[in-house]
């Protein structure tokens, strides 16, 4: 896929009030650039680690991870791992795992533990999907990379994901966040006040580059919105290119709305989702959306070289975001999520540049072409997994307006 023509890579970023300057973020592609990276934070740390995830698997990658942060507990480091009560079901009570932590000194806290799993309530639906790391302070990982080893045998290929590691002043508003959330889970599980909490305080922190970049979170209070918003006057502002790549996508009506909005002034907007199918309703409700979306001029490709992971974007080649949140009524409305956005066109220019690669190397354009020669039970089935994810939105609650048509 050649790039688009009309993009100004060097043309100035206006900086939002919530982008700080004097950053510093690298990109980091897949886990054989992130894992390497954490672990030498880990090992390199003095003062404090703290670590957020979703998985937690107890393969290589995993107890790799969790022998550096034991060692580093038993070095006297204040370690604290904060893990999904879903996906992370196992780990604190896994004797290499989350016991091993505990035995060298470390802590490590469930977010909203499965006590029952084989009920269906409405409240379980809000997980703890971030991936995030800040080691001593100075150093922060943001990203959708979860700690597991990047080849998956089910799916028979490698996760494709993104992380970045950043330094200077937005380290300070990651680790605030993460200290915040480990005192709400403190307080959920004891009733009262946790004790405060040792370690580093990461305000203040000197300028580490030129990058002006924001952290952005979805909770269920003040933030409940921020990445959708961001997302959305983002692909507002386009005036060349829109390239976004979602693992699930299941945009509600404004944002389709604002693609084809983007599409129809002239902007080439790109999607690349996942040709692979792991959840069959999830795979079929997003695909009943193509044809709206490539009528109204969005192009779309279905990577297949392996299991697509990827939460992230660029638009006109200076703004770009990279995180945990997917495109789908899951992230956008229910879990705990963070990105990272960076106004820089040589980050976003180099992402940008990744993602072609990995367009080229393993994806499909799907056309119009390609919907008109399914079966009447081939659509009749796409339509009917989107209205039953309407419909379970509706029962939940969730869903609002902006998933009704």
């Amino acid at each position: 896929m050649s790039g688009v023509s009309g993009v100004d890579l060097h043309r100035p970023c206006p900086a939002g009030a919530d982008f700080l300057a004097g950053n510093r973020v690298l990109l980091l592609e897949n886990g054989a650039r992130f894992f390497p990276a954490l672990l030498a934070a880990i090992e390199s740390a003095t003062r404090e680690i703290a670590l957020e995830t979703y998985i937690f698997a107890a393969d290589a990658t995993g107890l790799r991870i969790v022998a550096a942060l034991a060692a580093a507990a038993r070095r006297g480091v204040a370690v604290r791992v904060l893990v999904d009560g879903f996906g992370a079901r196992d780990f604190r009570q896994g004797l290499n795992t989350g016991l091993a932590l505990a035995a060298a000194g470390a802590q490590v806290e469930v977010y909203r533990a499965e006590a029952a799993r084989l009920k269906l309530r409405r409240h379980r639906l809000r997980r703890l999907h971030r991936k995030l790391a800040v080691i001593d302070g100075c150093i922060a990982f943001v990203g959708g990379i979860n700690i597991i080893d990047d080849d998956d045998a089910v799916l028979r290929g490698s996760r494709f994901d993104y992380a970045v590691e950043v330094s200077g002043p937005l380290v300070g508003v990651i680790h605030a966040s993460m200290r915040h959330l480990w005192r709400l889970v403190g307080w959920a599980k004891l009733q009262r006040r946790p004790p405060g909490l040792p370690g580093s305080d990461c305000s203040g922190q000197p300028p580490a580059g030129t990058m002006a970049a924001a952290f952005l979170m979805r909770d269920n209070l003040r933030h409940r919105r921020d990445i959708e918003e961001a997302y959305l006057a983002a692909i507002a502002g386009a005036r060349a290119e829109v390239l976004l790549a979602s693992a699930y996508f299941l945009p509600g009506r404004r944002f389709r709305h604002a693609l084809l909005d983007a599409a129809a002034r002239g902007v080439a907007v790109t999607i690349v989702l996942q040709g692979r199918m792991e959840y069959a309703l999830q795979h079929y409700a997003t695909q009943a959306l193509y044809g709206n979306l490539l009528g109204g001029g969005v192009r779309i490709f279905e990577y297949q070289a392996g299991f697509l992971h990827a939460k992230v974007a660029v638009v006109d080649g200076c703004w770009a975001t990279v995180g945990s949140s997917n495109i789908d009524p899951f992230s956008l409305l229910l879990a705990r999520e963070a990105n990272v956005a960076v106004h820089d066109a040589g980050f976003a220019t180099q992402l940008s540049a990744s993602l072609r690669r990995a367009l080229e190397r393993g994806a499909r354009e799907v056309a119009l072409a390609d919907l008109k020669h399914r079966s009447l039970l081939a659509r009749a089935l796409r339509w009917a997994a989107y209205g039953l994810v309407r419909l379970l939105l509706g029962i939940t609650r969730y869903g609002g307006n902006d998933y009704r048509e």
